[in-house]
């Protein structure tokens, strides 16, 4: 990919073959160029990496280094396959379409064939921390597999998330946002790890529909009950970031307004 004679981050595109996915993934790897022991940088593995492409996300990057307002930062944009809504959900629970099929398989790739390629590409055992983030259905994914591996990470980063995932369709009689909305389920009966930090960013303009006709988006609404069920769990305001733009809307410009105060509030100096 082309890069600026004066860019402090390095851009790579890499092609890694998954037996789990059954087709090869393009990931981007941007690199700062003045790290010289690639050990002592964190990771952030990123979601449909195809829209930091078109948020010249190195830009985004050099401009921080520039101004020394983050620590040095590996970020890996994986980019999506043509079966988004499968591999972008939650691993142990499909949606009430059934949806979610290969996202077990999209763990596996993560764990056993994306993070050994990164070891072995940047020849290095082990980063200092290694988080994940996502946009709409890559937050609904990033958060998932943060939270069911929390052992393995230390913050998440969710963009717009699809947090209204659901195992029962809204319009059921029986529908009830606290039991089938299914990542709040999740948090509520999983185990607290006191060392996770989440970053939320939602627009009021991400959408319209307010299917409780409270007056809030129901991407907000979403966001801001996962939170409080982060908070039941026992995170407080030292673990948690709400980011709520008032003209951010569901889309790139947006997320790309937001990510470098994810980036500062995460790897700040």
């Amino acid at each position: 990919m082309p890069k600026h004679e004066t860019s402090i981050t390095n851009t790579e595109r890499h092609s890694v073959a998954s037996i789990f996915l059954k087709r090869t993934v393009l990931v981007d790897f941007y690199l700062p160029l003045s790290v010289k022991n690639p050990a002592e940088m964190s990771l952030l593995l990123i979601n449909d990496g195809q829209d930091l492409v078109t948020m010249q996300f190195e830009n985004i990057l050099d401009e921080l280094y520039r101004q020394n307002k983050i620590t040095a930062l590996l970020c890996i944009g994986i980019h999506c396959g043509p079966d988004r809504k499968n591999e972008y959900a939650t691993a142990k629970i499909a949606d009430y379409k059934g949806w979610g099929t290969t996202a077990a398989a999209y763990s596996q790739f993560i764990f056993e064939e994306l993070l050994p390629y990164i070891h072995t590409t940047c020849a290095v055992a082990s980063f200092k921390e290694k988080s994940f983030a996502g946009f709409s259905l890559g937050g609904l994914s990033a958060l998932d597999i943060v939270w069911n591996n929390a052992h393995e990470f230390t913050k998440a980063g969710i963009f717009s998330g699809s947090l209204w995932w659901r195992d029962k369709d809204q319009q059921h009689p029986e529908f009830d946002e606290r039991q089938h909305r299914i990542m709040h389920r999740q948090i509520r009966e999983g185990t607290y790890a006191p060392w996770l930090k989440f970053f939320f960013e939602a627009g009021a303009l991400d959408e319209t529909a307010d299917r409780n006709n409270n007056g809030i988006i129901d991407s907000i609404d979403d966001t801001i009950d996962l939170i409080g069920e982060l908070k039941t769990k026992g995170y407080n305001h030292n673990s948690i970031a709400y980011l709520e733009l008032k003209d951010g809307r569901h889309d790139v410009p947006t997320w790309a307004k937001a990510f470098p105060d994810f980036l500062q509030w995460g790897w700040g100096v």
